[in-house]
């Protein structure tokens, strides 16, 4: 089947329903439209009320498809696969001919994706490395070895060529346990763990029903990576004569790196991030037990209370053990100033 998408601005296709059709909309449409057409692309239509039903916007990706139902999809001009540089300030830490070393900001997001064609991390590296950029299998772009949560905030570490893609990927699938990869984050959480120093090996999959959700796994779980997280209590806030304590900054090194790995495994061991409305919404509340002038700044926090400070690596090219370190953003050291008062 041709993509559909490919043929004109504007153009409508309109789809019935048969008595074999099933499950949720995003699926079925995505089914319907040809595999050329990415569910999560079917997934931003329908979210732009690009998708009608009887007339009808349907906003739930979700929505169960049953027998009769009609729908009508407008299909936007294609966008432009290949990033675009553009003119998007960065706080470079280090930058030769193979790697550029960057503090991301909250707010930034690393790479192009639905939802997030530009603004991003890529798009800026584009612009500012220029034609320092010798390109990634070919394509001139940023070579992404790892990456940090939309509102996650700290150290990065981008290729700039293949040789440094490809070194740089090896010691990040290696995890640090045979070279010299080390990563260490900063993290607000509320409570104060029971040991004050430990170990959380925990794997991590996908959450049943939500792609983007990160949950624990049983170890024999088919769709279980293994993730492990050490911490460390390094100040405690608001602390009680019972040891127990409403929020604790927490320093936390990773042996894996997983997707959300240190915002789900705290939630797991009952000890969420302030401000992550994704694992620890049901903690929200605990800010009223705080004084008024500390719950005024947790409640206007407007994301995880997470920061990466520092990121060890072997250099791609002299093999030079780089070291970096960024402090904590004004945002969490004020939060920080509010939980001690």
């Amino acid at each position: 089947m041709s993509d559909p998408f490919k043929e004109a601005a504007g153009i409508r296709k309109v789809l019935t329903a048969d008595e074999t059709a099933e499950g949720r909309l995003d699926a079925w449409l995505t089914a319907q439209v040809g595999e050329e057409f990415s569910r999560s692309r079917i997934q931003a239509l329908i979210k732009d009320s690009a998708v009608l039903l009887n007339g009808t916007p349907v906003t739930d990706a979700k929505r169960k498809v049953r027998s009769g139902d009609t729908y009508e999809i407008t299909l936007p001009e294609p966008e432009d696969p290949t990033p675009l540089g553009e003119d998007i300030p960065l706080d470079v830490l280090y930058e030769d001919d193979d790697v550029i070393v960057i503090s991301k900001p909250a707010g930034l997001v690393v790479h192009p994706a639905a939802g997030n064609w530009t603004g991003t991390l890529v798009n800026a590296l584009i612009h500012h490395c220029g034609e320092s950029l010798s390109g990634i299998g070919g394509v001139r772009r940023p070579g992404i070895v790892h990456r940090l949560d939309k509102d996650t905030t700290g150290v990065m570490v981008v290729a700039k060529n293949d040789i440094a893609h490809r070194h740089l990927s090896l010691q990040f699938a290696d995890h640090g346990r045979t070279r010299s990869l080390e990563r260490a984050y900063q993290a607000i959480v509320w409570g104060r763990p029971r040991q004050l120093i430990g170990t959380i090996d925990a794997p991590l999959g996908r959450s049943t029903g939500d792609r983007t959700r990160r949950a624990v796994k049983r170890p024999n779980n088919q769709d279980a990576d293994e993730a492990i997280t050490h911490y460390e209590v390094i100040e405690r806030f608001h602390e009680a004569p019972d040891a127990t304590a409403l929020a604790s900054l927490v320093d936390c090194h990773l042996e894996t790196g997983r997707t959300h790995q240190i915002r789900v495994h705290m939630a797991h061991i009952g000890h969420p991030l302030l401000g992550d409305a994704v694992y620890g919404g049901g903690f929200k509340t605990k800010a009223n037990l705080l004084p008024d002038a500390a719950k005024q700044v947790v409640n206007r926090f407007p994301r995880q209370a997470l920061h990466a400070y520092l990121l060890q690596f072997e250099h791609p090219r002299t093999g030079e053990v780089m070291h970096f370190e960024a402090p904590l953003p004004d945002d969490m050291e004020d939060l920080v100033a509010a939980l001690r008062a």
